[in-house]
């Protein structure tokens, strides 16, 4: 996080690959945590908070979007925190108030979230006092069509969730689905440019300075995907098999094969863009690139997270 300032109050809790940051704002008007990490590390999430709050209340809990690795910890919190309100995007209550896990993509991708409430909404073109600050609410499509961002404008601090990275974005899953959704990613960078941000909170990876440099890199990645759709479900579907492995860390590598070979949305990307590959000789191939890469290792018949 060096050379970047946060606005009075804000704390970034950096989490790595398989839960998403969490951001926390106190001040004399409320507490509040930004996106809850992955199931998984649900122990780890409260004890954050609590080290962080000490005896003070929390009093919201909100989320950029609903893919398990930014809300998996909203219903350990809630149990923890029982007096507080979870905000979520519109877009998603009603999949929350059904709690359909199909239609929110745990069930799809292979991934866990347990049940959670939500009681507000996030709507765009409003604003949110956090801790010390008024935050604007965006809509931020492209990575999830209903995912929201967050900016500071006297800061100008900007919370990208997974619509901007130092180093890209995040997987567009909708383009996988058979929706046009690349459209979508250029114009939440638009918007990006246009609000100007000095610090960019990511949904994964450090605090950075936003610059030019940035969003070209993005735009270049974007540009990469949309003119190579192939590369892009690729990517995703090895995205998939690495969160997979970090959550299981390692495992019998044909029980990681028949999960994967169980998992719809593998499925889904192999129909849509390798349909004349096997199914197992397909994901044996992305994982033998994981291998070559070194985000993965084979010990004796276990695959391990590299």
């Amino acid at each position: 996080m060096s050379g970047c300032s946060l606005p009075p109050g804000v704390q970034v809790i950096e989490r790595g690959w398989l839960s998403a940051n969490m951001v926390l704002a106190t001040g004399p008007y409320n507490t509040a945590v930004i996106d809850s990490g992955y199931c998984t590390h649900s122990a780890q999430t409260v004890a954050l908070v609590q080290a962080a709050l000490g005896t003070v209340p929390l009093n919201y809990l909100l989320n950029t979007h609903l893919h398990s690795d930014h809300c998996g910890g909203n219903a350990a919190l809630q149990a923890h925190f029982p007096l507080f309100q979870t905000l979520i995007p519109p877009g998603h209550a009603a999949a929350v108030t059904d709690w359909d896990p199909v239609t929110l993509s745990h069930v799809p991708t292979g991934q866990l979230c347990p049940q959670f409430a939500y009681q507000g909404l996030l709507i765009p073109g409003q604003e949110i006092q956090l801790g010390e600050n008024t935050w604007q609410i965006h809509a931020a499509p492209g990575h999830d069509p209903n995912a929201v961002i967050l900016f500071e404008p006297v800061s100008r601090t900007l919370i990208s969730a997974d619509a901007l990275w130092e180093n890209g974005f995040g997987v567009v899953f909708p383009e996988l689905e058979g929706d046009d959704a690349f459209e979508a990613v250029g114009a939440t960078l638009d918007l990006i440019a246009q609000l100007s941000p000095v610090t960019v909170i990511p949904g994964h990876g450090r605090v950075f300075p936003y610059s030019e440099i940035v969003l070209d890199r993005a735009r270049s990645r974007l540009d990469v995907f949309t003119a190579n759709p192939l590369k892009h479900a690729r990517h995703a579907a090895k995205v998939l098999l690495k969160f997979k492995l970090l959550e299981v860390q390692q495992q019998d590598v044909d029980v990681f094969l028949d999960w994967a070979l169980r998992t719809p949305y593998f499925e889904l990307v192999r129909n849509r863009f390798f349909d004349s590959v096997p199914a197992a000789d397909w994901i044996n191939t992305l994982i033998e690139e994981l291998q070559l890469s070194g985000a993965a290792r084979r010990e004796g018949t276990d695959l391990a997270n590299a």
